[in-house]
Order: structure tokens, then C-alpha cells, then sequence
């Protein structure tokens, strides 16, 4: 059977996609991966055109179903799944993408729906899709929620903590399409060589503003096919995660305690230590320390290695034996939505409370693995102040640490009054960046 490929079939893996995200749950980056590396026979546009509607209409999705809703006798909840992911993935395509005509998007769902066997749907498929195509200049939203496409409740959190127009300026960054950013691991590779190689595979590259180890590449098709990247030259890692191996600041020799590090990013610290010291890097299950043995694979650093560790359990041997301990921790990652958008739709306020919980209770286990004198590191990849400085504040009066300043820790670009505080929250829309938390602790002697 020769491989079909062509606008249906495209649309059929988007609708594929969509619904084992929407429908059943699926994580919207792993889904996608693993249906991209299936078709890696699709042409590389064909493979940009589905990536980009699964990821849009994901991002858009409350006020792509505000809009259908206002076109629609039968409402986005009462449909059968299948006719309310067809219908949303074309209105994103409708509302978002001017190269395609609005009539090839109306035609091609109506022919995906009788695929499906709705075809008795397919007049209703039509008559919504043109009626949004001919009223489409006419929606414009003015509460943030179907504006941006967030939750309300999400929207009232961060008003809380933060100032309106900041809380606006992160939402419009979730929306914005951003270039995979990289760090270079320059114990294995100059930047020089990194930079040629790159260019020798036609990828576009640009100097990250916020640091001199980390690039913005695009124009890839996918990684595996990067030279950079199977050589382990580089890894997959935004800036503002990476910032944690600038807090550590490691000192040849040091022995490196990672209590929650999957998917393997802290590689960064081993690339620091250049050869030296030893970096552990735990986690919960065996399929997320397998992530971490393949990052430590591809880099090639023989100075860390992986295990699988509850960080709830205590382990005695470790006590007072790290010069510094990496927690960073499970949260509600509200800091990725732009990279992850179905996070907003997933995470509850409840979460935030039982993760805040989680948190503390590992932090009670792995503050004593810290000798006197040493580090401990406390990250999220959330902007929400009770897994952030709520916890922050614990730490100080709990457990017997003080703040490690962290002014100058991550170069000229980035600079924050409560940094000689031992602390900083990066914002999207603030920075060109994930929106992360990290402080910087020293253990008391």
C-alpha cells in the first residue's frame, strides 16, 4: 500500500490528533511527536501545516468555540466529538491561516465528516463553516478569557498577584510563535562548530538575548535530523530552565543531587563541571529516568548518571553528602503554557494546592541531603505565588537556610530588585523566555 499524503489525509492526522488531545486527554506535545515521527514521510511543509493547526487550535480554543457557538443552533458541548474537532480545526485555519482560501477549508471538512461516516452532517459542517467565513471580520472579543483564549479562573489568580497590564502582556505572549530555543553544551562543542553546523543543515539561527549559551533555531524539520543534536551539541531547553544551571554555579569537583530532573535538562550542570564532580539525577518512574538516559546518552558526559528515586523517600546515604541539590519540582506549569497550551485547560485551582503540598512535603526530605555550607535550588517553570514565593518564604522559616544572592548570576539582559534576594520570577511578555521561578538557598553551618 503506497503512503497517501494531500490536504485529507493531512487533515485526517490533524483530526486524529485533536481528538486524542481534546477528547481524550492526551498531552498535546507528546501526542504530537509520536504521530510527526510515524509520518516522517510527510514533506516537511506538510508536516509544518499539521503542527502548526493541532498547536493553534489547541492555543485558540475558547474563543475559537466562543465563535461557534455564535454560528451555531447546536452548541460546541452538545456535538458529536468528531464534528466539534472537524469544525474547530477549520475554524483556526479560517480565523488564523490567510494562505488558505476559507472555501478549500469548508470543502475539505465537509469531505473529512462524510470520511468519518457523519455523512448526513456534512450540510450542518458547511453551513457553519461559510457562515464564519463571511462573518469572521465581525468577531472581536474584549474579555480576556475569549480574547486569549484563558480560563477565566486563571485570569482572576494572576490579577491577584500581578499588575493588569503585566498579566495582559503574558497572555499575549503565550499567543506568539517563538523559534525552539537550545542550549549548547560547549564542553562538547565550540560555538563556532555548533554554529556551522547548524548552518551546513539549513537551520536558522539566532543568538538568544538572554544568554551567550543558548540559540533560537527554526526552519527545521525535525531534530533527529540536526547533526547538532544527535552529536548531543546541543539540547532542547528554554533559557529560562537553563538559568538553573547558572543559579547552582558548580565548582570543579562538586557532587550534584537532582531529586526531580526528568526529562534530563540539568546535563547543563554536568557540561559546567567539564568532566568533573558527579551529577545524579533522579525521578519518579522508570519511563522518565529512561528520558534522562537518552539525554545523557546523546551528550556523552560520563559525569552523570540516572536512577529512579521517590524524592519522598528519604535516603540516608545522601545526607549532608550534596554541594548542592537541584528541587525542581512538579508544579502546575502555568510558566509553559506557549509551549504546552493545554495546560490552561487541564490544570484546576485544586491542583495548585495539592501540587503546593507535594512540594513542601519534598522539600521537607531533600533539604538534608545539603552539606553545610552547600547550595539548594528551588525551581518551578509556574508564575503562580503559592508553589513560588510562598514556598520561598517556608523554606527561610522552616528549614535552616539563607538567601544566596543571585545578582549578575545570569548575565547584563536579565536583572531583578529581589535577585540580591536570592530569587526571581521571569515573566512571559517581561522576557523573551518562559515564564520561571528560581531562588537560590545556602545551608546554614
Amino acid at each position: 500500500m503506497t503512503k497517501q499524503s494531500g490536504p485529507t489525509k493531512e487533515r485526517e492526522l490533524i483530526l486524529d490528533i485533536l481528538m486524542e488531545i481534546l477528547e481524550n486527554g492526551g498531552y498535546s506535545h507528546v501526542v504530537l511527536k509520536k504521530a510527526l515521527d510515524k509520518h516522517q514521510y510527510l514533506e516537511k511543509q506538510n508536516r509544518a501545516f499539521v503542527t502548526r493547526v493541532v498547536e493553534g487550535t489547541i492555543e485558540y480554543l475558547l474563543t475559537i468555540d466562543a465563535v461557534i457557538d455564535q454560528c451555531s443552533k447546536i452548541k460546541v458541548k452538545k456535538m458529536k466529538p468528531v464534528i466539534r474537532t472537524i469544525l474547530r480545526m477549520s475554524v483556526y485555519q479560517i480565523l488564523q491561516m490567510d494562505r488558505i482560501p476559507d472555501s478549500a477549508v469548508c470543502d475539505e471538512a465537509v469531505k473529512l465528516a462524510v470520511k468519518r461516516k457523519f455523512h448526513g452532517l456534512k450540510g450542518f459542517v458547511n453551513g457553519v463553516l461559510r457562515t464564519i467565513s463571511r462573518e469572521k471580520e465581525t468577531f472581536v472579543f474584549t474579555d480576556w478569557s475569549r480574547k486569549y483564549s484563558m480560563p477565566d479562573w486563571i485570569i482572576e489568580l494572576w490579577k491577584q498577584q500581578y499588575p493588569a497590564e503585566t498579566v495582559e502582556r503574558m497572555m499575549q505572549a503565550f499567543l506568539e510563535e517563538r523559534p525552539t530555543c537550545v542550549r549548547c553544551n560547549l564542553d562538547r562543542a565550540s560555538m563556532e562548530q555548533i554554529l556551522a553546523s547548524l548552518e551546513q543543515d539549513r537551520v536558522t539561527v539566532q543568538r538568544n538575548p538572554l544568554a551567550e549559551h543558548a540559540l533560537l533555531l527554526s526552519g527545521y524539520d525535525y531534530l533527529d535530523a540536526v547533526k547538532a543534536f544527535r552529536e548531543g551539541w546541543i539540547t532542547v531547553q528554554d533559557v529560562s530552565s537553563s538559568f538553573v544551571g547558572e543559579a547552582a554555579d558548580p565548582k570543579s569537583g562538586d557532587r550534584v543531587l537532582d531529586v526531580c530532573g526528568a526529562p534530563g535538562g540539568k546535563s547543563h550542570i554536568a557540561d559546567k563541571l567539564a568532566g568533573t564532580g558527579e551529577v545524579l539525577v533522579r525521578d519518579l518512574t522508570e519511563q522518565k529516568i529512561l528520558l534522562v538516559e537518552d539525554n545523557i546518552r546523546r551528550t556523552g558526559f560520563t559525569n552523570i548518571r540516572a536512577e529512579v528515586w521517590d524524592a519522598l523517600e528519604e535516603d540516608p546515604s545522601w545526607d549532608e553528602q550534596a554541594d548542592i541539590v537541584i528541587a525542581d519540582l512538579p508544579c502546575s506549569g502555568l510558566g509553559i503554557i506557549g509551549r504546552k497550551p493545554d495546560i490552561k485547560y487541564q490544570v484546576t485551582k485544586e491542583d495548585l494546592e495539592e501540587l503546593a503540598e507535594l512540594q513542601r512535603d519534598i522539600l521537607s526530605v531533600v533539604w538534608k541531603y545539603v552539606k553545610p555550607g552547600g547550595k539548594l535550588i528551588y525551581s518551578t517553570c509556574t508564575i503562580d505565588h503559592l508553589e513560588n514565593e510562598d514556598q520561598r518564604n517556608w523554606i527561610l522559616e522552616a528549614l535552616p537556610f539563607e538567601p544566596l544572592s543571585l545578582e549578575g548570576a545570569f548575565g547584563s539582559q536579565v536583572a531583578e530588585k529581589t535577585m540580591k534576594d536570592g530569587y526571581i520570577q521571569l515573566l512571559p511578555g517581561r522576557y523573551p523566555c518562559d515564564g520561571f521561578f528560581i531562588s537560590a538557598f545556602r545551608r546554614k553551618e
